[in-house]
């Protein structure tokens, strides 16, 4: 009875999260598509002079593409060696969206990663707890288990091919 309630109020609780990792995980399905996103132009001022080579590999502006009159225009902006000044452009989600995104993305260094372990370990408990709400050798319990069985194995497949 107690594993009933538990397993009730616990997933009362995880649905708002569960509905944001949902939409944030469709979101990154299309993170290599500009899908939703808008051009976001950045200009920065750099050290004056450098060639093609030395510029910092941080600033993200791609492969080079060419130099027209002296301006190196590279995949994604360019750089005036006699001003130093750099534009990039970079494909954005809207900040909310964004944000959510990062819920997938989260290392030991972000805060929330907290949260991904504790919705990780919640959902484990959701798993082993819903074979707990049926008496063992009932036919929902067993039919259950072939629902879980196949939910493994389409997963797997689906991983392997």
């Amino acid at each position: 009875m107690k594993m009933r309630v538990l397993h009730r109020y616990l997933g009362y609780f995880l649905a708002g999260i569960m509905a944001v990792y949902a939409l944030s995980g469709i979101l990154l399905i299309f993170r290599t598509t500009d899908f939703l996103k808008s051009e976001v132009v950045k200009e920065k001022e750099i050290e004056k002079g450098l060639t093609q080579e030395e510029i910092n590999p941080e600033l993200r502006l791609g492969s080079f593409q060419r130099n027209d009159h002296g301006v190196l225009y590279f995949e994604h902006g360019n750089y005036d060696p006699t001003s130093g000044m750099v534009k990039a452009k970079k494909m954005e989600l809207p900040y909310l969206l964004d944000k959510m995104t990062h819920l997938h993305k989260s290392s030991t260094k972000d805060p929330l990663f907290y949260l991904n372990i504790f919705f990780g370990v919640a959902l484990l408990f959701f798993v082993i707890s819903a074979f707990f709400m049926y008496m063992p050798g009932t036919d929902i319990l067993k039919k259950g288990l072939y629902f879980t069985l196949a939910g493994v194995v389409l997963t797997l497949l689906l991983l392997f091919i």
